[in-house]
Order: C-alpha cells, then structure tokens, then sequence
C-alpha cells in the first residue's frame, strides 16, 4: 500500500513564491514517475508537471518557465517549487504517484491561494 501526503500550500501574494511538496511511503511498492496536478473551483483538474524515475521532466504551458518539478534520488519525495505566482494558480494541488506494482494513488491536496 502506498500513502501519499502534500504539504506546503498557504496564502501568497502575486510574484511570490510557494514550494509544494509530496512524500510517498509505505513498502512493497517502486515509485515510476510522479506528477503534480491542479484544481481549481469549478473546473477539471489539470496537469502541472511530472517527472520520471530517469529525471525526465514534463510541464503545462501555463506554468513554464515559473514552475520546477524535482526529486528526491530514492525516488520517494517530489517538489513543486513555484515562483512569479498569479492568481490563476490558485488551486489545490495534488501528488500523484505512479507506481509497481500499485499503480496511481493520489494525496489529499494542499490548497494555493494566491491573493493580494
């Protein structure tokens, strides 16, 4: 079985800057990739980036160039660090982890609000 927790979600102003991160535990699993995904009241939930156990990073085009996507090198905890923040990036975030042979399992969210 595998848990998956965020943390790091709060109040920020616009132009400031939020690090989110998911943490994976449990045994009898290995994490394969792991990606942060967004909703926000009212609307689908969206990809924001993911990263591959090789490192490999991918990222929604809204968030390029402002988001950054990392790991840990046991492959068990994964960052969103988020900078230049708009209020369209208010959302609650969530991990999801890919693993085997497990599969996905999502954490709870952890809320952005980004306001003056």
């Amino acid at each position: 079985q595998v848990r998956v927790v965020e943390s790091g979600g709060g109040l920020v102003q616009p132009g400031g800057s939020l690090r989110l991160s998911c943490t994976a535990s449990g045994s009898g699993f290995r994490v394969i990739a792991m990606s942060w995904w967004r909703q926000a009241p009212g609307k689908q939930r969206e990809l924001v980036a993911d990263i591959t156990q090789e490192g490999t990073t991918t990222y929604a085009d809204s968030v390029k160039g402002r988001f950054t996507i990392s790991r840990d090198g046991a492959m068990n905890k994964s960052y969103l660090q988020m900078n230049i923040l708009k209020p369209e990036d208010t959302a609650t975030y969530f991990c999801n982890v890919y693993s085997v042979p497990i599969k996905e399992t999502w954490g709870q969210g952890t809320q952005v609000i980004v306001s003056s």
